[in-house]
């Protein structure tokens, strides 16, 4: 299968019984993504720009899509299948990192179509993916619904590999094992209480916390869970993490302890965001001109600010931007409408 530009890059892990396994991914991620120094609130801390991985893929899922996209290759599948909300960042990212590496994709989107679509949306048909829909209630069995495609089009000879919704399985999770690598030469981990990220399918935190137990044992993971509720996000990050460790026998082990899911910024839903929200939102691109999405990062940052910023000086945690600029777009209205413009 042809990979246009593409390189291969070998990753190497020393297991426990002294063999060396070895992971490799495609690249196409631009790292390392800076590590920026902030004041908000009065309050200085650090951010982790992955929302500068590359713009067309923008954020966290770039990470994943790099092993899970060579692991579709070495398994000679020729069409990509995952899902999620009709904006769903981890659906454009995989559409258009499939382009880039010669596979053909479809994606299963919880939502309606539309002849004037905006955001991630509009990027997935730009880019040629085919695109099915599908009401909430079908969403609900949408992996046997792939399965059934995938069973079809195996039978005329096509092969189907099957991403999960964020890229969250025990091969996408390896690009926030790694992320450490990245990060530990950027600044000093034994100084950090915790990492904060948004959290929607639970991959990006499973590999935090995966990782964690191989860098640093003490490090906090917190999750701002914006889709399932707190007990089922922190049981999908545990069970996953678990499953890589065993998958991978990666001589580790995690306090559960550690991760801590920051409920309560999500209660509009997923696909909605509230004025509040939006508000801080707006406040912190004029101080910063950073631009935070509706879904993930939005939220998130609501609750780094609360839990972290808020009357104090310095924050100890490390935000990490998980990108999604282009669900800014959908929610246009309620960017403007929520906030005073001339404030």
């Amino acid at each position: 299968m042809p990979l246009g530009n593409l390189s291969v890059v070998d990753e190497n892990y020393i297991l426990p019984d002294k063999n060396r396994e070895v992971m490799k991914k495609l690249q196409f991620a631009n790292i390392p993504t800076p590590v920026q120094t902030l004041k908000f609130n009065d309050c200085t801390f650090q951010i982790k720009r992955d929302d500068l991985t590359g713009m067309e893929l923008s954020g966290n899922k770039v990470r994943k899509l790099e092993y899970l996209l060579y692991d579709a290759k070495r398994q000679g599948a020729g069409v990509i299948f995952t899902c999620g909300g009709d904006q769903s960042n981890h659906a454009r990212a995989t559409a258009i990192a499939a382009a880039a590496a010669g596979f053909k994709s479809k994606l299963f989107l919880w939502g309606k179509d539309s002849n004037n679509p905006e955001g991630n949306l509009f990027l997935d048909k730009f880019i040629g993916s085919e695109i099915q829909f599908l009401t909430r209630k079908m969403y609900e069995n949408v992996y046997d619904i792939m399965n059934l495609e995938k069973e079809k089009r195996e039978k005329k000879g096509q092969k189907v590999y099957i991403i999960p919704a964020g890229g969250s399985s025990e091969v996408g999770i390896w690009g926030y094992i790694n992320f450490y690598d990245e990060l530990k030469n950027q600044i000093n981990l034994n100084v950090v209480d915790g990492i904060l990220t948004a959290c929607g399918s639970g991959g990006t935190s499973a590999g935090l916390l995966t990782g964690a137990a191989i860098h640093n044992p003490d490090l906090r993971i917190y999750a701002v869970n914006v889709l399932a509720s707190a007990e089922e996000m922190r049981s999908e990050i545990l069970t996953l993490a678990e499953s890589c460790i065993r998958r991978y026998k990666l001589n580790v082990k995690f306090n559960k302890n550690n991760l801590i899911i920051l409920d309560g910024y999500s209660a509009e839903g997923y696909k909605h965001i509230s004025p509040d929200i939006v508000n801080v939102i707006r406040d912190f691109a004029r101080k910063t001109s950073i631009i935070l999405d509706p879904a993930y990062t939005g939220k998130a940052f609501c609750a780094y600010n609360d839990h972290f910023l808020k009357n104090k000086r310095k924050s100890k945690v490390l935000f990490v931007h998980t990108g999604g600029f282009f669900g800014v777009f959908n929610k246009r209205k309620q960017y403007l409408t929520s906030i005073d413009l001339d404030s």
